[in-house]
């Protein structure tokens, strides 16, 4: 299914991936910004667990529609088909799949070691350099991703 942005040869999930990094990233730093300097454990746990469920069924969807669609022949008119795609894909793919890794590690041991209601506790510090790197994570997912998308879909 052809997508919705102007200029773009992409299929419909592309587009809703590309589209969803960039609410994504803002809401995970306010998330951060509100645990942080704000000490609103309770709202952050909330933030954290509805995005994760979120991500986790948008992935999903977006893996089927890869695999039932292939995005090659979308990405043939660009410049950069071929090796330099290939290895933008394969940047992209290794911070995708830590995020992934990571973002699981951190949601279920934070729900696993963090009391409820949530606060500070012994879990704490290991929890913020995880979380720290999760981020930090997603964040390069998003730019890499969107780095991807530009050059396959949107070049000519």
């Amino acid at each position: 299914m052809d997508g919705f942005l102007p200029g773009s040869r992409a299929s419909i999930m592309l587009d809703v991936v590309f589209l969803a990094m960039f609410v994504v990233v803002p809401v995970l730093l306010w998330s951060i910004y509100q645990v942080k300097y704000r000490q609103r454990y309770l709202l952050h746990k909330r933030v954290q667990v509805t995005m994760s469920v979120i991500l986790l069924v948008t992935v999903g969807l977006f893996e089927i529609d890869i695999r039932l669609n292939d995005w090659r022949p979308d990405a043939e008119p660009s410049p950069y088909y071929g090796s330099t795609l290939n290895t933008v894909l394969a940047v992209h793919l290794v911070f995708a799949i830590s995020t992934f890794l990571l973002w699981a590690v951190t949601i279920t041991q934070a729900l696993r070691k963090i009391p409820n209601p949530p606060g500070p506790c012994a879990y704490s510090p290991k929890h913020i350099r995880l979380a720290k790197l999760a981020a930090l994570d997603m964040c390069l997912t998003a730019v890499t991703g969107w780095t991807f998308y530009w050059m396959a879909f949107m070049a000519t």
